[in-house]
């Protein structure tokens, strides 16, 4: 065997080892997941786990899990503009998580990850009065997402793990105190590229 053979195999496997590295696992199982797979909520962590389909399914009906680990939906409805003025909040990149214990939190990302806010419940309840469709949001699951900076006018339902990503948008491309020129055009893209889901 000659030097350059070892180094090309020791570099192969090198790459290779890396390559399975960065492959998606399921949290609960280890096994291998689809780029498009389902996601678990962890409401003692308030964390997102990715999962498989077989996984998936064991936490598909109500109760399931004893409430730990909520399966994260995948419907998505672009709203009218909600006026969320009322919900005290001072930021224009935000969602609203309704929680099972009836309290409401208000979180906005940020270059050190997502900002929190408790949100006066009673406000929700009547902001739900004038938006039907607020009432359907899944408590811990599903939020409602809002997007008004630079004029922008967005108003999501969304599974939670699209707030999260829409945090890890913000934090990686924030650059100096204010954002720089790559948060803004990212976040907007990254609205773009919401379509509705049943």
């Amino acid at each position: 065997m000659t030097t350059d053979g070892a180094l090309a195999r020791l570099i192969r496997s090198s790459a290779d080892r890396t390559v399975a590295a960065k492959a998606e696992v399921c949290d609960l199982c280890a096994a291998p997941v689809a780029d498009e797979h389902a996601h678990l909520y962890d409401t003692g962590k308030e964390e997102v786990r990715c999962v498989c389909g077989p996984c998936s399914v064991l936490f598909a009906g109500a109760g399931a899990g004893d409430g730990h680990y909520r399966l994260v939906p995948r419907r998505r409805v672009r709203l009218p503009r909600v006026d969320t003025a009322a919900l005290g909040v001072p930021v224009g990149l935000v969602f609203f998580v309704p929680r099972t214990d009836g309290t409401v939190t208000a979180q906005g990302p940020s270059p050190a990850g997502a900002m929190r806010w408790e949100v006066d419940a009673a406000a929700w309840q009547e902001l739900a009065g004038t938006c039907p469709q607020l009432a359907t949001v899944e408590p811990e699951v599903e939020a409602l997402l809002v997007n008004t900076v630079h004029g922008l006018d967005h108003h999501w339902i969304v599974p939670i793990d699209d707030c999260y990503r829409m945090v890890a948008v913000v934090r990686r491309e924030w650059r100096g105190l204010s954002g720089g020129g790559q948060v803004w055009p990212a976040v907007e893209r990254f609205f773009e590229d919401l379509t509705e889901r049943p």
